[in-house]
């Protein structure tokens, strides 16, 4: 065995000599990241300090604080702990982010694997082999032939030269597609923690316009009492008391439509904690029980492009594109192949690891392309195509973000206008709708005026309660586009790890640290 080993040794040390004549520098363009958009503002017009207020639910003031980080976990602001149960649940439990979590784990190892082309290929080889020899091979024709086994022993090296960087770009092109990976389970994370709080706020829209429209319906049917009794005395005609059944008949046909969407929600809510349907979901969301966050942060134009998980895959994937072209291009020039092998031979295992007995060899080869019918040139054309490809795409992905943050940031200013006016508008129809009520039945006005107020109120309270819905939903909407904060968090495992543990701390408190 010491002789062995000794075989073994020199043989590795052959391969770390032929890894130190690798020289030169990889074919191909070195990439460089695309440089930030050189805008400062993300609207054409400045935005106000702050947004206008309401004395209602979701009527908070809401300040735009610039160059400020998102928390890693946004969601938190809310101030709402079945929000925080149900994401800290998510988190342990989706299957997309379990499936991209997967993924992210392949691409590594896939790259783990490609570098092994770094270092020279080591294969031991023993072998016995039991052979008749024939002297007529030699010419003798009168010799008789002889049986013998023969021992063999050896380790055989091979070594790639990497010249022309070939493989370098190819394990280039491998960890841009790991980043491509890594970037897209950051994107999952944030789609199921923006589509969680999304269908929550949904929910408790959904809970209010229902509870809205129930109170529509008491006074509705109230009024129907009122014209029934007036019919029975004779006061109004039958046709006044048919047209208040229709309008309470169409107020609570509008009921089934709002809790069918309140069951569609839930069950949403229960796949995306990883559950089936037919698990009860213990959590409930209203209006009334959601904080809205009164300090928006805005991070700076130039820092989007690092924070928006979108914006780096596709950048990764520009990446991945520009190694392509490296790897495509030294398809087209020689490679060259170093093998050794170094062992022993012998007809008897007893005279296998003596002196006489050592056998070995060195070879090199070299392959050059000389005519493929144009492949080569053409898939080098063709890797080129595809980063130009690449890099319209990632110049669409920064300016959609841009616009996404933009559309988002003038939405929450009107978002606040538009419930300031119709709180107004809400509260002066029920006042409106109260003295029609009395002057009614006073019989100062028609029974079509008080159809009308009616239908007014009906129409202002449920848009209200849109209205209401709408400043928190598009809150979640900027978090998600400014990126959510993973980046604060690190890596995209620290940050779902920190994420499960700070929502299982806030969880008991309303989300307040």
């Amino acid at each position: 065995m010491t002789r062995f080993n000794t075989i073994l040794h020199k043989t590795v040390a052959l391969g770390v000599l032929a890894t130190l004549l690798v020289s030169g520098c990889a074919v191909g363009p070195d990439f460089k990241r695309p440089a930030p958009p050189d805008v400062k503002t993300y609207t054409d017009s400045a935005l106000p300090a702050q947004t206008a207020a309401s004395d209602t639910i979701g009527g908070a003031a809401q300040t735009f604080v610039d160059n400020k980080d998102i928390p890693a976990q946004w969601w938190t602001l809310f101030a709402s702990a079945p929000l925080n149960a149900l994401m800290e649940q998510a988190l342990k439990t989706n299957s997309d982010l379990q499936a991209a979590q997967a993924a992210l784990r392949v691409s590594q190892e896939t790259v783990y694997a490609e570098q092994g082309v770094f270092f020279p290929s080591v294969t031991l080889n023993p072998s016995v082999t039991r052979e008749k020899f024939s002297p007529a091979v030699l010419g003798d024709s009168t010799g008789s032939s002889s049986i013998f086994t023969l021992y063999n022993a050896s380790v055989n090296v091979s070594y790639g030269l990497d010249i022309f960087g070939g493989n370098r770009r190819e394990v280039e092109l491998l960890q841009a597609q790991a980043d491509y990976q890594k970037y897209q389970l950051q994107a999952t994370y944030l789609t199921l923690t923006t589509n969680i709080v999304t269908a929550a706020i949904q929910e408790a829209s959904l809970r209010a316009q229902i509870k809205a429209t129930q109170n529509i319906i008491d006074i509705e049917s109230h009024e129907l009492d009122i014209l029934k009794k007036q019919f029975e005395l004779g006061g109004i005609a039958k046709s006044i008391v048919l047209t208040q059944e229709t309008a309470v008949a169409q107020a609570e046909a509008t009921l089934p439509p709002l809790q069918k969407q309140l069951a569609q929600k839930r069950t949403q809510l229960s796949v995306l904690a990883g559950r089936f349907p037919s698990e009860k979901l213990e959590e409930t969301f209203d209006l009334d029980s959601l904080h809205l966050p009164e300090e928006l942060p805005v991070s700076l134009p130039s820092k989007l492009v690092e924070q928006r998980p979108d914006i780096q895959s596709s950048e990764s994937v520009l990446h991945a594109a520009s190694a392509g072209i490296g790897v495509a291009t030294a398809n087209m020039l020689p490679q060259v192949t170093l093998t050794g092998s170094y062992g022993s031979e012998a007809t008897s295992f007893g005279n296998l690891f003596s002196g006489p007995a050592e056998v070995w060899s060195l070879g090199g080869g070299l392959l050059q392309p000389l005519f493929r019918g144009g492949t080569l040139l053409h898939e080098r054309n063709a890797a080129v195509a595809a980063y130009d490809q690449a890099a319209a795409n990632y110049r669409s992905t920064v300016l959609t973000a841009f616009q996404n943050v933009a559309d988002t940031l003038r939405a929450l200013q009107f978002d606040a206008d538009t419930l300031k006016a119709q709180l107004h508008a809400e509260r002066a129809a029920s006042e409106s709708l109260e003295l029609t009520n009395a002057q009614f039945k006073d019989g100062a006005i028609s029974y079509p005026q008080l159809l009308n107020v009616q239908q007014a109120y009906q129409q202002t309270h449920i848009t209200l309660v849109l209205a209401q819905a709408a400043r928190f939903a598009d809150t979640a909407a900027l978090f998600q586009a400014l990126g959510g904060g993973w980046q604060q968090a690190g890596s995209p495992e620290k940050t779902i790890q920190t994420s499960t543990n700070t929502s299982s701390d806030t969880s008991l408190n309303g989300g307040k640290k």
